[in-house]
């Protein structure tokens, strides 16, 4: 009698052992939070680039205008902030955080506590799984904290007036008002501004905002007969128009819609560079060679992948991750690994293809990985 009426309440404790479960708890997700945060190297490094970087070199800008502002630009602006966003953030977000994923991917192998993992009877998908809302819990707020400081400063230290082409021009002119402005300062938009088709015999050149014509030629050497007041107003109004496209995209500071996407664009290509690494590791049960792998990828094959179509390789170089994370750039940003080509690209593809080159490569190396941890011996 006692055996049968013991039978059913084994049962319900067994039922509710929910260890074998492939969806993580809480108490995993935590664990795996605190492991990572222990990893002092990899917190120092992800702290030192995203936060630190920026803001030791924004303060140095700071303190070099404020001391000599007549040699040293203002610390903000539009154009500090491209050159941070496209040239710093995206290339330095990209390899810590494949660090990072590539840290939480072989870091139970690395500390021999992956058998110990296996033992307690947590299902390997969940303990897999569990890294992920791990590691971006981490990553997230840090290029957060970094593109924060860099939109801070470039809004609140931004320059006061527009300068175009080494020109101060008037800030938010209409294409009618741009060309009239020009045609007041013909030479000066003449000397200064890039121009197609434009010809204009003025010898001169444009240094610190100051127009100087050239009226010494070398012996032998005719100088061009100088044109009109008319003919430089007609030319100015032609290049002003022209060129008011490239003006209308070029701000004191960074507009709000700009940083919003900017911001998205930086913590998608970090999350996807983090599950890449994270997948990559699990594959491959270590961590130095896997960083050494992705940033070749972005510092050597992307560069290349993107600089110029390579013969009967194109289909290659549009499912490189970099060119794809690259396509999806928000405009107003300076284009990343371009040399020319549509809309700054060499390799040409649309938005669509792009999306799925990134899922790709995260669907791939993820279900790789997985696939790894549930068949590694313990």
């Amino acid at each position: 009698m006692t055996s049968i009426v013991d039978e059913p309440t084994n049962t319900g404790a067994v039922a509710q052992d929910r260890r074998g479960s492939w969806v993580p708890n809480g108490s995993m997700i935590l664990t795996r939070i605190m492991e990572l945060r222990k990893r002092r190297g990899v917190m120092i490094m992800l702290a030192a680039v995203l936060i630190g970087f920026p803001a030791i070199f924004l303060t140095i800008r700071l303190i070099l205008h404020a001391t000599d502002p007549k040699t040293y630009g203002p610390a903000g602006g539009y154009d500090v902030y491209t050159a941070m966003v496209a040239g710093v953030l995206y290339v330095f977000g990209f390899i810590v955080a494949a660090t990072l994923g590539a840290t939480a991917g072989s870091s139970d192998l690395g500390d021999g506590m992956f058998r110990h993992l296996v033992i307690t009877g947590r299902s390997r998908l969940a303990i897999y799984l569990a890294r992920i809302p791990a590691g971006l819990a981490i990553l997230v707020p840090m290029v957060a904290a970094g593109f924060a400081i860099v939109c801070a400063v470039c809004v609140f230290a931004a320059p006061t007036q527009l300068n175009y082409q080494g020109v101060i021009v008037p800030v938010g002119l209409s294409e009618p008002g741009l060309e009239s402005w020009a045609a007041q300062h013909a030479e000066l938009v003449v000397c200064a501004f890039p121009s197609r088709d434009v010809r204009v015999a003025l010898p001169c050149y444009v240094n610190n905002g100051h127009i100087h014509i050239v009226h010494k030629f070398p012996p032998g050497v005719t100088p061009p007969p100088k044109p009109t007041a008319a003919q430089l107003q007609v030319a100015a109004r032609k290049i002003a128009a022209q060129d008011y496209v490239d003006y209308k995209q070029t701000f004191l500071y960074p507009p709000n819609s700009l940083m919003i996407k900017s911001g998205l664009w930086l913590e998608l290509e970090a999350a996807i560079a983090f599950l890449v690494g994270l997948g990559l590791a699990s594959l491959m049960g270590q961590r130095t060679v896997v960083v050494v792998l992705m940033i070749i990828l972005e510092v050597i094959l992307t560069p290349i992948a993107s600089h110029r179509i390579i013969p009967h390789f194109l289909n290659v170089q549009r499912a490189v991750l970099g060119v794809a994370t690259a396509r999806v750039e928000p405009r107003g940003l300076p284009t990343v690994f371009s040399n020319g080509g549509v809309h700054g690209r060499a390799v040409n593809e649309s938005v669509t293809v792009a999306v799925v080159v990134m899922l790709s490569w995260v669907v791939v190396w993820s279900v790789l990985g997985a696939w790894r941890m549930m068949k590694r011996d313990a």
